[in-house]
């Protein structure tokens, strides 16, 4: 786990304790049942995927995975140099990248339970404004490096919740759809070639699962500690790369397709790991 995750854990598991020791006779038989609001902050993670590269479109027909290759160099491969997770220090390959940093999250929420027995049954809504990016850098033999960012900024969800009641503590997972905002962007070294943003979606969708503990402090009043696992389908932040100054040798604008170069990420899927703390009131 990231320091800002393990801080966020200790956090949640202090406040957890803290509140044990303090809790009011009158807690030890909380009752459940009913709606509540909330909010909560915490700490971010990029679900990273290692093996993330850049795809290419040369003949733009759709279809990714055409090969950008060198004539000057009897067509040989003018992404060779390789690809790393993160945004790059520099435009050669071994200046390497800068890893995805850890984000941060605050939100509010409203939900409703019912409780039968010691099982507990709700929904909850929440809303959360977030900051966490997620970076795949490609290094071209040139050199120069091309990297595609996109930054969390927002997310919105609808989740089921299921828990068990032992005294003052309802332990319970969670999960449902969520949409989100996402901010695409492009950065590259390349001075020569022109670049074009052809799809640029803003929106996201997918889905959440995880689970947590809520604690009674009093009878409308509850701390809370709960890990999420969000997946978001980012869609496809496509990059046309044009001729712009470069000569007719080079690799994006080889004839017979003059007109450019496709590029898109290889995975569209935007995967992050959330502990947060929080505080519930309870009508």
């Amino acid at each position: 786990m990231t320091r800002t995750l393990s801080v966020a854990t200790a956090a949640a598991a202090g406040a957890l304790l803290i509140a044990a020791g303090a809790t009011p006779a009158s807690a030890q038989q909380q009752d459940w049942s009913g709606p509540y609001i909330g909010i909560y902050g915490g700490g971010t993670s990029v679900n990273d995927q290692s093996d993330e590269t850049l795809r290419f479109d040369r003949n733009l027909d759709g279809t990714y995975g055409d090969p950008v290759t060198l004539v000057a160099a009897g067509g040989a491969n003018a992404f060779s140099p390789g690809f790393c997770g993160g945004a790059a220090y520099g435009p050669t390959a071994a200046q390497g990248c800068d890893s995805d940093s850890n984000g941060a999250l605050a939100g509010v929420k409203a939900g409703y339970d019912m409780q039968f027995g010691s099982f507990v049954l709700g929904a909850v809504v929440d809303y959360a404004v977030v900051d966490q990016e997620d970076s795949v850098t490609g290094f071209s033999t040139t050199p120069a490096y091309y990297t595609f960012t996109r930054n969390l900024q927002s997310m919105a969800a609808l989740r089921a919740r299921l828990g068990y009641a032992v005294g003052p503590a309802l332990v319970y997972a969670t999960g449902g759809g969520v949409i989100a905002k996402v901010d695409n962007s492009f950065t590259t070294s390349n001075g020569v070639n022109t670049f074009t943003a052809r799809e640029d979606d803003d929106e996201a969708d997918g889905y959440q699962w995880g689970g947590g503990v809520e604690y009674a402090l009093a009878p409308n009043l509850t701390v809370t500690g709960e890990y999420l696992y969000t997946s978001l389908d980012t869609g496809d932040h496509v990059i046309r790369v044009g001729a712009g100054t470069a000569p007719a040798a080079n690799p994006f604008i080889q004839a017979p397709n003059t007109t450019g170069t496709d590029i898109i990420r290889s995975n569209s899927r935007f995967g992050t790991h959330a502990l947060t703390i929080g505080m519930n009131y309870r009508f």
